[in-house]
């Protein structure tokens, strides 16, 4: 029996709420990378400016809201509470994928009450590649004007669609139709969801003309694991066989980070918990951290849930930075020194990769 999108969009997000639904063995590889301790860091916490921009957009931290839900009546508080959070502490967010409005305007409302809720912050719309295909670029404006989004997200679940009864198998044509409408009026970002992007598509998405990569690295929530559950509900045999079988497969995120370095503005997604993990992502080469899945429990509690989490991760991340002697995100960047080390440097080898040829400077050496 297949669901309506609607209502799939609805149980995708009670599902993260209610279930272990994160990589059981592969992490998303932040325990390989080291932050370099400065014991006369010789800066003042208290002067400390976490603030960057992203895509011309000025951020209080960087970070983002991953994209998370919408595309249900009881969504819409969720985003209200999530947008909210984001105004409030200077971030960007992202909503999940707009097809329920597309194929249902009813489900406009919430996806739209972002933008009500976050008149200033950075927000980007989100479809899937397979959809891109299928509503060209007149879709693609639709989606920005609903949101009056900053950009538009093309994700990249091809895992999930492999798994799930109502999955879209059919991934031909989709860099041309990402190709296509890298000429609308917004950057275009394109993110995957939980397994990873590799040097040869990172190459492939420079050459078409995105202005953004999100990793959506392994290691965070595994949607082939969210699918074992709604096929354990339905009695689907092989869904949850191959989503068991697939729980953890994918590029961890550190690994995708380095993969993805050519020349474009990286996200990093895929197991971000804490602000260490944001300070280690920025230290390897991303411009921005985000996460969804810390913040859905948080979302579905009274107000200000949300907004002392990233209050929190940003305290860590303050931390962090003091502790490298780094007073901004910048010298966090470009200055910060890393040890880079266990599965993600073996990772690195096997894949060809020479650390001193792919310009992540001698920190790493």
């Amino acid at each position: 029996m297949f669901m309506s999108t609607s209502s799939r969009k609805l149980e995708h997000m009670q599902l993260c709420a209610q279930q272990q639904v994160e990589s059981r063995k592969a992490g998303p590889g932040f325990k390989d990378v080291k932050l370099v301790h400065r014991a006369l860091p010789e800066m003042d916490m208290d002067s400390m400016d976490i603030s960057t921009s992203f895509l011309g957009k000025k951020l209080d931290a960087p970070f983002m809201i991953a994209s998370i839900t919408g595309g249900h009546p009881d969504t819409t508080p969720v985003n209200a509470a999530l947008a909210e959070a984001a105004e409030e502490t200077g971030i960007g967010i992202g909503v999940g994928s707009q097809r329920a409005a597309i194929e249902d305007t009813v489900q406009e409302e919430s996806f739209s009450v972002v933008r009500d809720k976050a008149p200033n912050a950075f927000v980007y719309g989100n479809i899937g590649a397979a959809q891109v295909k299928e509503y060209g670029i007149e879709g693609a404006e639709k989606l920005v004007e609903m949101l009056d989004a900053d950009a538009l997200a093309v994700h990249l679940n091809f895992l999930q669609e492999a798994i799930q009864p109502e999955g879209d198998r059919d991934a031909t044509g989709c860099i041309g139709a990402i190709e296509e409408i890298c000429s609308i009026d917004v950057p275009i970002i394109v993110k995957e969801t939980g397994a990873g992007i590799s040097r040869e598509d990172a190459l492939l998405l420079k050459e078409a003309g995105v202005a953004a990569i999100d990793v959506g690295g392994a290691g965070g929530t595994s949607w082939a694991g969210v699918e074992v559950y709604r096929a354990k509900q339905r009695g689907d045999r092989i869904s949850g066989h191959l989503g068991e079988l697939f729980w953890d497969f994918g590029i961890p995120t550190i690994p995708s980070l380095i993969e993805c370095r050519v020349s474009l503005p990286l996200i990093a997604t895929g197991g971000v918990r804490t602000g260490i993990d944001i300070a280690k992502s920025l230290a390897i080469g991303a411009n921005l951290a985000s996460a969804a899945l810390p913040f859905v429990a948080p979302a579905l509690k009274e107000g200000d849930s949300v907004k002392q989490r990233l209050e929190l991760m940003f305290e860590e991340l303050k931390v962090a930075m003091f502790l490298c002697g780094c007073p901004d995100i910048e010298s966090l960047r470009t200055s910060s020194s890393v040890v880079l080390q266990g599965e993600t440097l073996e990772y690195l080898d096997q894949r060809g990769f020479d650390i001193r040829d792919i310009e992540l400077r001698s920190k790493l050496l």
